[in-house]
């Protein structure tokens, strides 16, 4: 699966397959909140591939390596993943694709706190259990200053040649080849 926007070809799952998938997505959060791992990774397939950066860490492969890659959460005294934007793809019947944003923020024991705006990227199987999580990735789209892990950068496309920012949007200074703004 690439990191590139959401393209998977497709139709639209069925409503009892879309609600059962947003119900794994959202309960990653629940369990990753409460630092229940062993229900956490029971939401992935057992052969899962699970990427959230690009150093070894931060990848998994099984649901046992994924549960112990993830107790580096116990670092943080509190967390918050809020999960929002899914997109659900079927590519077969039992088989999907989905995107979502989340909001994920972390105190340290010390009360400094970390957010993260980042993408999921998932493929999902529709396993004997239920719709379980295949294949994760995981990038950015912004952090604050709080949060150093190395993720990747989700793609945006570039400006249009020659796009400049509107005048006094941003701070951005006075253009002197625009007329003033009426």
């Amino acid at each position: 699966m690439s990191n590139d926007a959401f393209t998977a070809q497709g139709s639209r799952p069925t409503c009892v397959d879309r609600h059962e998938i947003e119900d794994v997505l959202t309960d990653y959060c629940h369990h990753l909140d409460r630092m229940d791992l062993s229900a956490l990774a029971g939401l992935f397939t057992h052969d899962c591939v699970v990427i959230y950066g690009p150093e070894p860490h931060l990848t998994a492969c099984g649901r046992a390596a994924l549960a112990a890659s993830l107790a580096r959460m116990w670092r943080w005294k509190r967390t918050a993943h809020h999960l929002s934007n899914l997109r659900i793809c079927a590519l077969t019947s039992d088989a999907a694709r989905a995107e979502s944003y989340v909001l994920a923020w972390h105190e340290r024991p010390d009360g400094q706190t970390a957010t993260l705006y980042g993408r999921y990227l998932d493929l999902l199987t529709r396993t004997p259990d239920g719709w379980r999580i295949q294949e994760r990735r995981m990038d950015m789209n912004g952090a604050d200053q709080g949060f150093r892990v190395a993720i990747p950068q989700a793609i945006r496309a570039a400006p249009p040649p020659g796009w400049r920012p509107p005048e006094g949007i941003d701070g951005a200074p006075p253009d002197q080849d625009r007329p003033a703004a009426i």
